[in-house]
């Protein structure tokens, strides 16, 4: 029923209806972000409802919400669940209770599970938000969709391309709304981010750098040793696709957005080179994405030096965008050329700086978090039957490109977007 799901513009979808505004001073002159206009400021239409005649939408304006996995990103899922004016959160599970007592320390009136397949099972529940770790999003996920409910899964949407795939079907197949946690695309910055390259503001772009930095060990205390791979699961590989899928991810995603598409191929190298602790999965990560037209977009994540943390910088021939989470500078390439003697060379171009305080684009976020845009248009998409800015497809190219870096890394070959997705 939704085979043309891979063929929907990236902008026809549903978008957090609060409109924005953001403005870059000094440089940008008459060529200003929109400051007023349709939602995120780029005029993009909202897309009817797509559904077909047979599939029940929920009239509610409040749908219920259960939430499953209760960790440290479950706990911070609940409370802004439990904020969110066009939610019912009536539910969670988690194995361990005192994941699930703190839960209910928001509002006792929070049932509590400890199995999923109850929490999932209630007819109540109209749509279930999925925070457990990553081999357990694709049997959460394909219970959720047999039994009628929509889903929020957080990223990376699945453990493999093959479950991302099986999801895929599944959608198609029961006409549900799966919504994955990329909650950057309900960032009007990037939005903002994309119309500037797409009119030019800084030349053509073919070259993306992204990092998502830490210096920590990634490791969470542990009580009792048997417990160890449920509660650092991040770190072995039956359970977790490590770097590239817990952090680098979100960057992926963003690159994708703003390019437009996914990447054709990649190649990476990564390793185990300082916490040699007993992790299976590598400390340290990078690949090199190449995207139709020679863009490339080189990605890292590691875990050994957390300078400037979460950083993306977009590379034009006559700018730089540097994009912090919050913040996005411009720098300009210098607008002439100089040539004089460097290093005993006559007539060579004399390296000059580009604009060392560029240009700040400011924009005003309506005093919340990205996550919070999103749940809140979760359920906008559940009770108006639109697609999510983050969904099936946008999810699954995501999740396809993640797990080929990492195949990149342990083959150490390269990995081609044309051979993966013919399995």
């Amino acid at each position: 029923m939704f085979a043309f799901l891979s063929k929907i513009s990236y902008f026809s979808v549903t978008l957090p209806k609060s409109i924005y505004r953001m403005k870059a001073k000094n440089y940008l002159g008459r060529r200003k972000f929109i400051r007023e206009s349709s939602v995120l400021g780029l005029g993009v239409s909202l897309m009817p409802s797509f559904f077909s005649s047979g599939m029940k939408i929920n009239n509610l304006s409040k749908p219920n919400i259960g939430l499953i996995g209760c960790g440290s990103r479950g706990m911070g899922l609940a409370r802004i669940l439990d904020s969110t004016s066009n939610i019912n959160f009536i539910s969670c599970c988690d194995i361990f209770p005192e994941k699930t007592n703190e839960v209910k320390k928001l509002d006792q009136n929070i049932e509590a599970f400890s199995e999923y397949e109850e929490l999932i099972s209630d007819k109540n529940i109209d749509g279930v938000v999925i925070a457990t770790p990553l081999h357990l999003h694709f049997p959460m996920v394909k219970y959720a969709l047999e039994a009628g409910k929509h889903v929020y899964v957080e990223k990376t949407m699945a453990y493999s391309i093959e479950e991302t795939l099986e999801i895929e079907k599944l959608v198609n197949k029961y006409g549900k709304i799966l919504q994955v946690g990329h909650q950057y695309r309900y960032f009007d910055m990037y939005y903002q981010i994309k119309k500037a390259i797409d009119e030019g503001w800084i030349g053509k772009v073919l070259h993306y750098e992204s990092q998502y930095h830490r210096n920590a060990d990634w490791r969470r205390p542990v009580p009792d040793p048997k417990l160890e791979k449920t509660i650092n699961w991040r770190m072995y590989r039956e359970f977790s696709g490590g770097l590239m899928a817990e952090l680098a991810a979100h960057q992926i995603d963003v690159v994708n957005l703003l390019v437009g598409a996914p990447p054709m191929k990649v190649n990476g190298f990564g390793g185990i080179d300082y916490w040699k602790d007993g992790r299976e999965t590598y400390d340290n990560v990078r690949a090199i994405y190449e995207y139709d037209g020679g863009i490339k977009s080189n990605v890292s994540s590691i875990l050994t030096n957390g300078y400037n943390g979460y950083l993306i910088r977009i590379l034009g021939t006559d700018g730089t965008m540097v994009v912090n989470r919050s913040k996005t500078t411009i720098y300009r390439e210098p607008v002439t050329r100089e040539i004089g003697t460097v290093d005993g060379v006559t007539g060579a171009t004399i390296p000059m700086d580009s604009n060392t305080e560029g240009e700040v684009l400011e924009y005003d976020d309506g005093g919340k978090a990205p996550t919070e845009h999103a749940l809140e248009q979760f359920s906008v998409s559940i009770t108006e039957g639109k697609l999510p800015a983050s969904n099936i497809t946008t999810g699954k190219e995501t999740a396809i490109a993640v797990h080929m870096a990492n195949e990149a890394m342990r083959t150490e070959t390269t990995q081609y977007w044309d051979k993966v997705v013919k399995l």
